[in-house]
């Protein structure tokens, strides 16, 4: 099929990343959308986001989140060299990959009632026995997800983003079609929507994708000598547990400290937090990755400097005006997206709270997306997750402080410090070992971009509160409004004074937008 055949550029390749993982946040909000609907915050909706805890955690311990990236220069390498060692390279890695998740799932799905405790140590015991239930179901899908990743490398590799771009959609749409369809077992059935989502999005597509895309030729094999370089690039993955990917779970571990209904409130406003990380962020990081590594291993350290710059520059251009508008509209975007059925008015006003804590820092996630990938582009997986680990360290005492006293904001005011410090120490060490290249513009851009937005916000502050009467008698529709016409008068005042203070710095996207962008870019 000529749908997996496809070779993306990298601006192309950022485009059909970016539209996958903004139609799979769209999705996920349906998702929590149906959940909070039909199940409100707290009680079954804590004990479904608390399952993931020990499933997570598990991805993360065989380096998951980062097994594509640690695998794909290696692939890239031996593909380059002789195909049929190439596949000898990868049947080892997915031989062993196998068998070590294989046991994990299996041992922790015995032990599910032990980890249950640990998983939500603030839940009530009566809770415990459903929430190993939960595990039970859900913690088959980390074998699909492991074993997809390593078929998702080879087209990364291939720089076939197509197929990887299906997945999440997949992935989301079960949940929520499996969940729907058996909601008379409560969130039971969103955990089914999980494993069928996994085998069918994260598992099926990708192997299907890998043999129509370009042949697989896979065995078992039990040994290469590209073995113990893989171990050395992701064992520092598997043995550090960054900030970066434990963050959510911290979350939701000293959420269940703070009280009924922090766990759900917490993740609410994660999930839209992550919504500008993945679309803009992610989308860059991903597509970005393969080229950076090729500069990488050819020694053009010059241009992937350059390119890293050029491309943090742009991120910023985004993040920061459109974290600032989505605080100004904090209130009324969970009132809109999740403000009914079980889900109250009160619910939402504590899920903006925290929204508003998360947002502060998403340009801190969208620095580190792109400068943990350069370091993984270099293969240096050490120092992200030596400094990833030393944060994660640092920062559990705040997080136990700061959700006792403070309960579910602690928990988010601890989120965002940690993040904050891990992307300061992540550059403090780029430039240690690169140099400041990679750097160079960038605190006045920011400066100024902050400076832009905050002038911009004020009239999107004043439609805010002009809304407010609506929120008793029409609380979606004025929800709809605020939201819309607040982001109407955002970007354009942020257009206008960018025109004139920073033409630059909008002129990527201007020139995108025909006559009317170039005429914003001079």
């Amino acid at each position: 099929m000529r749908f997996w055949k496809g070779h993306q550029q990298i601006g192309l390749a950022a485009v059909v990343m970016g539209t996958s993982i903004l139609l799979s946040r769209v999705m996920g909000l349906l998702r929590d959308k149906a959940i909070s609907y039909l199940f409100g915050a707290g009680g079954e909706s804590d004990l479904y986001f608390a399952a993931f805890v020990i499933p997570d955690f598990i991805n993360y311990l065989v380096a998951g989140g980062y097994f594509s990236i640690t695998l794909i220069p290696l692939l890239a390498h031996y593909f380059d060299r002789d195909r049929d060692e190439g596949w000898r390279f990868f049947s080892t890695v997915f031989t062993w990959v196998t068998v070590v998740i294989v046991l994990l799932t299996g041992v922790a799905m015995v032990l599910a009632p032990e980890l249950a405790y640990l998983a939500a140590p603030g839940l009530p015991p009566a809770a415990l026995p459903r929430l190993a239930y939960f595990l039970r179901l859900i913690l088959p899908a980390q074998v699909f997800f492991l074993l997809g990743s390593c078929f998702t490398a080879l087209l990364y590799q291939r720089k076939q983003f197509l197929a990887a771009a299906l997945t999440p959609l997949v992935y989301n749409g079960m949940i929520i079609l499996v969940g729907v369809l058996l909601q008379a077992r409560g969130m039971e059935g969103f955990c089914w929507g999980v494993l069928v989502g996994a085998l069918l999005g994260n598992l099926l597509i990708p192997y299907l994708a890998v043999r129509q895309g370009g042949g697989l030729r896979l065995q078992v094999s039990w040994s290469h000598p590209g073995m113990p370089r893989f171990c050395f690039l992701a064992l520092p993955l598997m043995v550090g547990q960054s900030i970066v990917v434990l963050d959510e779970q911290l979350v939701r571990v000293f959420g269940s400290l703070a009280g009924p209904g922090a766990i759900s409130w917490l993740s609410f406003a994660r999930r839209i937090m992550m919504v500008p990380v993945g679309v803009v962020a992610q989308a860059v990081g991903v597509a970005s990755y393969p080229f950076l590594a090729e500069l990488a291993a050819k020694g053009d350290m010059g241009r992937l400097q350059e390119t890293v710059n050029s491309a943090l520059r742009n991120l910023l251009a985004l993040l920061i005006p459109l974290s600032v508008w989505m605080m100004v509209v904090a209130e009324p975007t969970i009132r809109l997206v999740f403000q009914q059925g079980r889900f109250a008015a009160v619910d939402s006003e504590q899920t903006a709270l925290l929204l508003r804590v998360f947002l502060a820092v998403v340009c801190c996630w969208g620095v580190q997306q792109l400068l943990g990938r350069a370091f993984y582009a270099c293969q240096d997986t050490v120092s992200p997750a030596v400094l990833g680990t030393l944060v994660t360290l640092i920062s559990l005492p705040a997080f136990y402080v700061l959700s006792t006293r403070l309960q579910a904001l602690g928990v988010a005011l601890a989120s965002a410090g940690a993040m904050a410090l891990y992307t300061v120490l992540l550059g403090l060490c780029w430039r240690r070992r690169f140099g400041a290249r990679v750097f160079a513009s960038l605190t006045g851009a920011g400066l100024k971009l902050v400076a832009l937005a905050a002038l911009a916000a004020l009239p999107a502050v004043w439609v805010v509160r002009a809304e407010a009467p609506l929120r008793v008698s029409h609380p979606l529709l004025g929800a709809a409004a605020a939201v819309l016409v607040s982001g109407a008068a955002f970007g354009l005042v942020f257009l206008l004074l960018s025109r004139q203070f920073a033409p630059a710095l909008i002129r990527p996207y201007a020139e995108r937008l025909g006559p009317v962008g170039r005429w914003l870019s001079r």
